[in-house]
């Protein structure tokens, strides 16, 4: 491991890497463009020169390797004037958006102006060099080519990552500019990532485009939800509603990307179709009620079949975008609770959804497949729970986050659950589900509640709140808590971190393991 100093401070940098992560270890940030730790490196803004001590001129940090008893200076007198100099080469022909530019915040082009140049523009206004505004160029992509600065991130990723190529530079010198080939216009799964990559405000996302300022946006690391990989995010969200998904980088899961559909995915967690109160049946219709009432009402059912019929004539179905804290309390309560094994997972994806593809995309479309099945909760229960209602065993259901009816259709619904006396359903939103149930009780979407899933390949990967739920909607975890005291009198606990503690005390699978310890990247499962 070599040992460098930079800015007179002393780094051990693994073998290998360049002077740019090399800094970063310590706290020190040398301004670059071209340069993406998850692309190749072309080393054409020259952003990055650096003086390095015995090196005959300055030096590109991005692609100069570091070396035992190296000494950088990133804030000589020759660096500083190269970067002012570079700053004002870019600056040339840049427009003067920021006021109605969508990177305003998040621009490093207004970051580095601020922090290397802030000297006025040599160039008269009216010479600028005039390029594309606003062009529409496919997907979900807007690009402005007098904005862009030609780092080619965009086009070496659709070259390196994703093999598509749908951009180019054309012309030459200041003329040169980003676009698509002819008849040719962006079109793959992906196309979001060249908007996260880009420096500047030359590619942006159509649906995010003034709707608001970023320095109004929250951050929350999560995962999205929308499919079995589980990749790494930050939740974007203002007085919580939820304005954009961006991949956050995780080296054994999605390295830097995100597919397009994960990246829309919250679209349908903000339906006004949300549930907010606890409603019950009367008559022909769902009518509201406090939580008191509805607690005592679910626990008197329970309790009175558990009477007649015993325990079993109860049984429970949970959806695979279900926590693996909710499953685990849910689990507990079926079993301890009220003392019944019937227990069924759903995992389903709607139909026409798209396949697995060579990078991230998983035609499983529910997050936590694995951890039901970890916990021991199995796909063919379903069967089984159809059996007993066939046979006049299972009398009462109750479903988590499980849109049967959408799963099965209504039809297969009908014949497999029409016999039964009581549906109680826990969920987010009025469905089709919920039309067919006696009570239902409102749950938080997985970016308003704490806990974690587990991805196909076993990570298991924490998930934070980023907002509190809407109206009187709680927790999964809060709901089965309550339930379960009302029921028995009994407190359980209603946090994630202690249920999280729990599980990993009772189920093999996640033995050793904490929520706190998943940290950013996420741990394996232990079988």
């Amino acid at each position: 491991m070599p040992k460098l100093t930079i800015d007179d401070k002393q780094i051990d940098a693994p073998d290998g890497i360049n002077i740019i992560d090399a800094a970063d270890l310590g706290g020190i940030e040398i301004p670059h463009y071209c340069y993406h730790p998850g692309l190749s490196i072309p080393g054409n803004c020259r952003m990055c020169l650096v003086e390095i001590e015995k090196a005959p001129k300055l030096q590109i940090a991005c692609n100069t390797k570091v070396a035992e008893g190296m000494v950088v200076h990133t804030k000589s007198p020759r660096a500083i004037a190269t970067q002012k100099a570079v700053l004002e080469f870019l600056l040339i022909n840049h427009p003067i958006d920021c006021p109605v530019c969508d990177q305003a915040g998040e621009c490093k082009l207004q970051d580095y102006y601020m922090d290397y140049d802030r000297q006025p523009s040599r160039f008269p206004l009216g010479e600028k060099n005039h390029k594309g505004k606003a062009l529409d160029v496919g997907s979900d992509v807007m690009l402005d080519q007098e904005r862009c600065i030609l780092c080619a991130r965009c086009t070496r990723f659709f070259d390196e990552i994703t093999h598509t190529s749908e951009l180019a530079i054309f012309e030459r010198g200041d003329h040169c500019v980003i676009d698509t080939y002819p008849g040719k216009p962006i079109h793959n799964n992906y196309a979001g990532n060249v908007i996260d990559i880009c420096p500047v405000g030359a590619l942006t996302e159509k649906d995010f485009r003034f709707r608001m300022r970023v320095w109004y946006l929250h951050r929350t690391s999560s995962v999205c939800a929308g499919c079995e990989r589980g990749c790494s995010i930050d939740i974007y969200q203002q007085r919580g509603r939820i304005y954009r998904y961006k991949p956050r980088f995780n080296p054994d899961v999605n390295s830097y990307w995100m597919c397009d559909e994960g990246r829309h995915s919250f679209v349908p967690l903000q339906h006004e179709t949300r549930l907010t109160a606890p409603l019950a049946q009367s008559g022909d219709r769902l009518v509201a009620e406090t939580w008191s009432v509805a607690l005592r009402r679910a626990a008197s059912v329970i309790n009175d079949y558990k009477e007649r019929w015993g325990p079993k004539c109860i049984g429970a179905v949970i959806d695979a975008h279900s926590t693996n804290e909710e499953a685990f309390a849910l689990k507990r309560l079926m079993r301890e609770t009220i003392g019944s094994d019937r227990l069924a997972a759903l995992n389903w994806s709607p139909p026409g959804a798209s396949g697995d593809d060579q990078l991230l995309v998983r035609a499983n479309k529910n997050p936590n497949t694995r951890g039901l099945a970890a916990l021991g909760i199995a796909d063919d229960g379903l069967e089984a729970l159809t059996a007993a209602v066939a046979a006049g065993e299972l009398k009462m259901l109750i479903a988590m986050r499980a849109d049967l009816v959408r799963a099965l259709g209504e039809q297969d619904f009908v014949r497999r659950f029409g016999a039964l006396d009581y549906l109680l359903v826990l969920e987010t939103d009025a469905n089709e589900t919920g039309q067919m149930a006696n009570q239902i009780l409102p749950l938080a979407i997985y970016p308003e509640s704490e806990g974690s899933f587990t991805n196909f390949k076993g990570r298991v990967q924490r998930i934070n709140q980023a907002f509190s739920p809407p109206g009187q909607a709680l927790t999964g975890l809060e709901v089965i808590a309550r339930l379960g005291h009302a029921i028995n009198g009994v407190e359980r606990p209603k946090t994630a971190d202690i249920i999280f503690a729990e599980m990993a005390r009772e189920e093999p699978a996640f033995r050793g393991l904490t929520l706190d310890a998943l940290g950013a990247f996420g741990l394996d499962l232990a079988s």
